[in-house]
């Protein structure tokens, strides 16, 4: 027997909806390209995003086609990340840090019918246009002249009236798609993932939640992550089914713009990956009088792991929490946070950070379990196994790629590539990517644990660690250190530091000063390139 309820489809027309009834007098500001700043709200917002939608019908766009948007966060940005789905179509964020071999191959992947991009990204556009299949392009622009056979997006809403839009006839099915994203291509070419209405409502909803990215109405929230990778970890959508004031940054990531709009707009909380929050750091510790973010209640952060020296300096120096969230592209894409349940609240001031440095409970819906040569693995907190995860906004396949189905297990569960382990109350600690452990003597060293532990050194910026085959050990780790402004130390002193860290047998058999870790489109270590750069490097026998 079947319940009571009405079949009411989880569709971003709904979250729309909500955002213009009940939050019409709330803030939305961009930081425009000349450093002004833009302002309207929410019912604004709504308004103009179906515009869009009704502009992008009459230029042809139908049911299912894919619109590319190549552009930094901002309101326009926002606006599509609306009209798109709300027409039956796919919304498809373009990520401008690809490279345009892979700008080109994502596009055509897709599909993309059009394109919209901001006015100052029109080179790189301009770059692969002949390349790929997208004939319409239409341009976020300050007013300029447009390149020829261009569109212009204000003139495109200007002459739309927003009272031809029936929302009573978008027939939307939950099921339906609603956006891709593709994966960064670190190992192969990007792929893609398929979001429906469904998955990406349930996101929202299970992000505000307070024991995971807890907005309220009653924040100030700035996305640094951007909005062209993973749907800004799902923030507009949750932004505007919450209702908070809203704050993009535009273009301008750099510390000081940054620190900057924190103070002038009142923010409380904000989110990006480590690489953004290093560079703010380094500026607080030089003058940390300069900003008053006692406003500033939360700074999520994700993408890779937060080192507990980073942690306290942010806690103990500034007064910033971090909460520290892991996800990927396949998990629309939250999977786990790391907040302290009431019982880790009572423990001692350490052992409260290292909780804090791991990746945290799943969220609410997402299930995990771990998967070891044996089989699953106990929930020890010692033994590894590769993390497979389970949920309503995790992909079940890859768009275009059947080759990848071995991502997938036979019952349903997405595999991650990372080995974890899990304790007793279902904190999971990332140990590495199942590519990036290094194997010593036939046992395991965490090329993360052991790349925090020398970035807790002083002088120490950044370090990564990879593995370079050993005529004993089989394979030695060998770290790439990328030294603060200003600061000198050799190999020896970083080795002697890390003999009070972590087991003597970790230590690496050697240290490269290099002048910057080289890192993929989403601020993540890349590898690949250190592999490269020292293929050639041989440990003395």
């Amino acid at each position: 027997m079947n319940g009571l309820m009405m079949d009411f489809q989880l569709t971003l027309d709904a979250v729309l909806r909500r955002a213009e009834q009940h939050f019409h007098k709330k803030e939305i500001v961009t930081r425009l390209p000349d450093k002004s700043f833009h302002r309207y709200t929410y019912r604004d917002m709504a308004q103009r995003a179906k515009k869009l939608t009704l502009a992008l019908k009459r230029l042809g766009i139908q049911k299912d086609d894919a619109v590319g948007t190549l552009c930094w966060n901002h309101y326009q940005h926002l606006e599509a990340y609306f009209a798109i789905p709300i027409l039956g179509c796919v919304l498809h964020t373009l990520n401008l840090r690809l490279h345009p071999d892979d700008l080109v191959y994502i596009a055509n992947d897709a599909n993309d019918k059009a394109i919209i991009v901001d006015e100052s990204l029109l080179p790189l556009l301009d770059s692969i246009k002949d390349q790929i299949n997208a004939k319409t392009f239409i341009v976020i622009s300050a007013g300029g002249d447009l390149p020829e056979g261009m569109l212009d997006y204000e003139t495109l809403l200007a002459a739309e009236d927003v009272a031809d839009f029936d929302d009573t006839a978008l027939n939307l099915d939950e099921n339906q798609a609603a956006a891709t994203c593709y994966t960064s291509g670190t190992t192969g070419k990007p792929k893609g993932v398929l979001y429906s209405h469904r998955s990406m409502v349930l996101h929202s909803m299970a992000a505000a939640l307070p024991d995971v990215l807890e907005i309220r109405e009653s924040d100030c929230i700035l996305p640094v992550v951007p909005m062209f990778h993973a749907n800004s970890w799902g923030i507009p959508y949750a932004a505007a089914m919450a209702g908070p004031k809203l704050v993009f940054p535009g273009p301008f990531l750099d510390p000081e713009s940054l620190l900057s709009a924190f103070v002038e707009e009142e923010v409380t909380v904000t989110a990006g990956v480590p690489t953004i929050w290093q560079g703010l750091l380094q500026m607080l510790d030089d003058d940390p009088k300069r900003f008053d973010l006692s406003k500033l209640r939360n700074l999520i952060v994700g993408g890779s792991a937060v080192p507990v020296s980073m942690l306290k300096n942010f806690q103990e120096n500034h007064g910033l929490h971090i909460t520290q969230a892991w996800g990927m592209t396949e998990l629309s894409p939250l999977g786990t946070v790391s907040g302290l349940n009431s019982e880790l609240k009572t423990e001692s001031a350490d052992k409260q950070y290292e909780y804090r440095a791991m990746q945290g409970n799943p969220v609410p819906l997402v299930e995990i379990r771990g998967r070891g040569d044996d089989g699953f693995i106990p929930w020890d907190g010692e033994a590894m196994g590769e993390l497979e995860v389970r949920g309503p906004w995790i992909s079940s396949a890859y768009f275009n790629r059947p080759d990848a189905a071995d991502r997938f297990t036979d019952d349903g569960w997405f595999k991650t590539g990372d080995i974890v382990t899990i304790d007793d109350i279902g904190y999971i600690k990332i140990q590495d990517r199942s590519k990036d452990l290094v194997k010593s003597g036939g046992e395991w060293i965490s090329s993360v644990d052991l790349e925090n532990a020398i970035m807790g050194h002083p002088a120490v910026a950044e370090a990564a660690v990879i593995a370079i085959p050993h005529p004993k050990w089989d394979e030695r780790p060998l770290a790439a250190v990328v030294l603060k402004e200003g600061q000198s130390v050799t190999g020896d002193e970083i080795k002697t530091y890390l003999a009070d860290h972590v087991a003597k047998w970790w230590i690496p058999d050697a240290i490269e000063f290099i002048d910057e870790v080289p890192k993929t489109s989403v601020g993540k270590f890349k590898k690949t390139e250190l592999r490269e750069m020292f293929k050639d490097f041989e440990f003395a026998k």
